[in-house]
């Protein structure tokens, strides 16, 4: 497996492999912000609204192949306010279904923290189905549970689901760092 940061030329080159993904990832349950079934066309086509966000590098993007393969992203969000471009969010992070369990997922989140750090950024956050196994994940990469909101989100079958916040001091500017 091989973890890249995609510019917009390659961010553009990779929407179906991510769209595959996005599908995925809805298809086995994930709550990432869709319904199931989720119509490959409309995955690429919100693939495609953020590559303006990429180009601008608002939005940094990586994705781990096996092959020609996607098999997992992490996106990484960067605030635009003065008041807080300490902070990112991390977002969309996907392992395919037939890469789980192979460390992937950390491996992606670690990529992620450590471009932060790098970028200056001292804070991450990011939201999660409450009780999903990537809670799991989070927890036992150091980040600390913020809080729950009850009924954030409908997970893929539309039901509404409670989402739980998380943040992580990162960099050489965090807390003990």
């Amino acid at each position: 497996m091989t973890v890249t940061r995609l510019d917009e030329a390659r961010f553009l080159d990779s929407l179906d492999g991510l769209a595959g993904l996005l599908t995925d990832t809805v298809d086995g349950g994930a709550s990432v912000g869709f319904l199931a079934p989720l119509d490959g066309a409309e995955a690429v086509a919100w693939w495609k609204e953020r590559a303006a966000a990429v180009a601008a590098g608002r939005l940094a993007v990586w994705v781990a192949r096996d092959g020609d393969r996607v098999t997992g992203t992490v996106g990484l969000a960067f605030a635009d306010k003065p008041n807080s471009r300490h902070r990112a969010e991390i977002v969309k992070l996907m392992v395919h279904r037939g890469a789980r369990g192979r460390g992937l997922g950390r491996a992606l989140l670690a990529t992620a923290e450590e471009a932060a750090a790098a970028a200056g950024v001292t804070l991450l956050h990011l939201d999660t189905e409450t009780g999903s196994p990537a809670e799991r994940l989070y927890r036992t990469a150091g980040w600390t549970r913020a809080g729950v909101i009850p009924d954030y989100a409908a997970d893929p079958r539309g039901v509404l689901r409670p989402t739980t916040l998380y943040y992580k001091h990162v960099g050489t500017g965090a807390p003990g760092g």
